[in-house]
């Protein structure tokens, strides 16, 4: 027995230190999605700039975000399946050299049309980079810290949220936005340490050496179980990024109209509700880990619908701002769940996959659901569309009630 204890003890001790494999994989994750965060916010924070260059209504202004966003979904399959088969680091490469530099490409645009095609290539590396990102962390770190590390990765996007509003703000609005989109092509720089500096995950390449890196996409359905458990999570995921796209895109876009503030402004909302978010993303995470998946969720969720229905009724700047960080916590803290949740419920043959498709799938119907809020913001008023939001959450919090099995300290397979 006390052999045993003795054995645990040490066990659990030698997992509690972080390596210098895990560290890196943590860094580059967390810089590749703050890349991610970069490109993809860039363009809500330049929706009123791209509008008045290329004279677009509202619902232009959400074709573009749901082309992204279509391409994002495309993007993740395809490399999703791709890591699975080939390795994550070398596939997270391709990603990142994509989405930059289409992202630079934008600034030469010379009609909407182009800026529409060179978006959608774009899309395509970041859906790939998110779920790869994911899965290289899941996959490195130890079980007990799952979800606080890949909730550290989930921040590195709000890190991009603050680099694109002082970019727009500060390079954007002196030089036009087209200088703000010429800034999005340096994360190709970043390729090259990333291609030099990582090895693949040890679970995936014993994989690899028994021959076992097949394309394994129909795992995802492989019982009645798992396939409820792949609709749950799409359903969530789904609900996540129409909340997340639809508050801030949006928003700066209502502040800068509906209510006739000045454009700086939205730079201060921004920060606020980013600051919120990028806690709740950290304390979401230690949550998960402490007490469970699905009662974490559920809780966000529930609060989540009660405080947006109230936020978006709401007209004066300084309670937008300072509730902000209220709103952003509870409504993007649940990010810092995602990547541990995703990766727990599939194996390893595929993992990437099943990150990839599943957020990015529900990124993509978050991407349709733009030009719903376009419409009703047409229609009514962009504080009417995007307080319909609070019944998503509803939603979400009923898919893990009934969908979505608890998988607090599970090994990966």
């Amino acid at each position: 027995m006390n052999i045993n204890a003795n054995m645990t003890n040490q066990a659990e001790s030698e997992s509690a230190q972080t390596t210098p494999y895990q560290k890196r994989t943590l860094f580059a994750s967390t810089v590749g999605y703050a890349l991610d965060g970069l490109d993809m916010m860039i363009l809500g924070v330049c929706f009123s700039l791209i509008a008045t260059t290329f004279n677009l209504t509202k619902p232009d202004l959400g074709t573009l975000t749901s082309v992204t966003l279509l391409g994002a979904v495309l993007g993740g399959i395809l490399f999703g399946v791709l890591a699975d088969k080939f390795g994550r680091v070398r596939v997270f490469s391709w990603t990142i050299l994509i989405f930059s530099l289409f992202t630079g490409l934008c600034a030469i645009s010379p009609n909407y049309e182009s800026f529409l095609i060179f978006r959608f290539v774009s899309g395509l590396g970041l859906g790939g980079e998110f779920g790869i990102g994911m899965t290289l962390v899941s996959e490195s770190w130890p079980k007990h810290k799952r979800s606080r590390a890949t909730s550290i990765v989930a921040l590195g996007f709000q890190v991009g949220i603050i680099l694109a509003a002082l970019t727009v703000n500060f390079i954007g609005e002196v030089h036009g936005w087209r200088w703000a989109f010429a800034m999005g092509v340096l994360p190709a720089l970043f390729v090259a340490w990333t291609r030099k500096g990582l090895k693949e995950p040890e679970i995936w390449q014993n994989l690899k050496d028994q021959n076992k890196n097949k394309i394994a996409i129909g795992k995802l359905f492989k019982s009645p179980r798992i396939t409820a458990t792949t609709i749950g999570l799409t359903i969530a995921c789904a609900v996540q990024n129409f909340g997340f796209y639809g508050l801030m895109v949006w928003m700066p876009n209502m502040i800068a109209t509906e209510l006739k503030l000045p454009f700086k402004n939205t730079m201060f909302w921004t920060i606020s509700t980013t600051i919120g978010m990028s806690l709740g993303i950290l304390i979401f995470g230690w949550l998960c880990d402490k007490f469970g998946r699905r009662p974490s969720y559920i809780i966000f969720l529930l609060i989540s619908a009660i405080s947006i229905w109230f936020y978006f009724h709401q007209t004066d700047m300084l309670v937008l701002i300072l509730f902000g960080s209220v709103i952003g916590f509870f409504v993007n803290g649940m990010m810092g769940g995602y990547g541990a949740l995703l990766a727990e419920h599939y194996t390893t043959d595929a993992r990437s996959s099943a990150e990839n498709i599943i957020f990015n799938v529900g990124r993509g119907i978050a991407g349709v659901s733009q030009v719903l809020i376009a419409y009703l913001a047409t229609v009514y008023s962009i504080s009417y569309a995007l307080a319909l939001l609070s019944g998503a959450y509803l939603l979400s919090a009923i898919a893990f009630i009934f969908l979505i099995p608890e998988t607090k300290g599970k090994a990966l397979e």
